[in-house]
């Protein structure tokens, strides 16, 4: 996509979404960390309503390490995979105890080597905790920036691949929430407002249903002839 059409979009965005940003809380990488994990199938909202309890009877890495993985589901237990989440979380902290002293690592093959810590989720980390330009890319963003033409690919890792390219440095944090919003505002899998969107000029999907009612348009015209 060219220069000029990615930098419309994020400022058509910005402008939709002023200070878009992270709906989990979290106070320091710990929390996000594990507020990232219990996200996975479960909306921020529902991961905000557990994460005070649990923040509150494991404010650190080591003491949720010296939990039971029953206890912390028992915590969790409102959330969708609780059970497994649960057991994620407890041996992940174990490692975090084990190898770095109980600091969340800041590097993306560290992170990858925890339980429950996919590209997505490390990725989160990485850009909301450390501040590293890195784009994480959840259904949201994969549907949206394909949809929009900033990446065209088939599957999350290479969209991520594809964004990091187009996308200008120092935006790609930005890029990941703005998308978020407008995924979940407007942009949506099923049922999209298309008449709502502010980018919908720019939409892939939009010159398909164009193109395909001209198609319909032209073959009933010639029916009737």
């Amino acid at each position: 996509m060219e220069k000029e059409k990615v930098e419309g979009i994020l400022k058509t965005l910005r402008a939709a979404y002023p200070g878009a940003k992270s709906r989990l809380k979290y106070d320091n990488p710990f929390e996000l960390l594990v507020a990232a994990v219990l996200s996975a199938q479960t909306t921020d909202d529902q991961v905000n309503k557990v994460t005070q309890e649990l923040f509150r009877r494991y404010p650190t890495a080591a003491e949720l390490a010296g939990a039971e993985p029953e206890e912390v589901a028992a915590c969790i237990k409102s959330l969708g995979l609780y059970r497994m989440k649960a057991q994620h979380l407890v041996t992940a902290c174990r490692m975090l105890v084990e190898k770095y002293g109980g600091r969340v690592p800041d590097t993306l093959e560290e992170l990858l080597e925890l339980p429950g810590v996919g590209r997505k989720v490390a990725n989160v980390v990485l850009a909301n905790a450390f501040g590293r330009d890195v784009i994480a890319v959840d259904t949201h963003v994969f549907r949206v920036a394909n949809r929009l033409g900033l990446a065209t690919a088939g599957d999350v890792r290479e969209t991520e691949r594809q964004l990091m390219t187009v996308l200008p440095s120092g935006t790609r944090n930005e890029a990941h929430h703005l998308l978020i919003h407008h995924g979940r505002a407007v942009c949506r899998a099923r049922a999209p407002k298309c008449g709502e969107c502010v980018v919908k000029s720019y939409c892939r999907d939009a010159d398909h249903k164009k193109r395909g009612e001209a198609s319909h348009s032209a073959k009933d015209k010639g029916d009737k002839i």
